[in-house]
């Protein structure tokens, strides 16, 4: 029943102070939430972000990045509405994401985003 839920792990908080060692330290996909607080949208996306942190575990970081209090991300990644959900794989913008998405859609994109691989140049093959 909803009133005996247990409280469940939420998804960490990247600052612009933490950003760049997580980015840098992890071989990792990462979903970045883009979010703030008077948010709607954001509020009901929230949970969903939580749950699939929980959900997948240690085969992706999920977090979310509060885009008021953290300037230099917002910036960084030219956040123009909330919520936006930006993709990275080893230290590259794969995708950007505005507006709610399906908690199934999501789990898909970030299946997607832990099976991705780079497409190979000419000078590499």
């Amino acid at each position: 029943m909803f009133w005996n839920k247990k409280d469940k792990p939420k998804a960490p908080q990247i600052t612009d102070q933490s950003f760049k060692e997580i980015v840098e330290t992890t071989d990792k996909g990462i979903l970045l939430d883009f979010y703030a607080s008077w948010c709607g949208p954001c509020k009901v996306l929230s949970p969903i972000i939580d749950e699939l942190a929980h959900e997948f575990g240690e085969r992706v970081i999920i977090a979310k990045v509060d885009s008021e209090a953290n300037p230099q991300l917002s910036t960084f990644f030219k956040i123009k509405s909330i919520p936006t959900m930006v993709f990275i794989k080893d230290q590259k913008m794969i995708e950007v994401i505005n507006g709610l998405v399906p908690k199934p859609n999501l789990k898909e994109m970030i299946e997607d985003l832990i099976a991705y691989e780079f497409p190979k140049s000419d000078e590499e093959e």
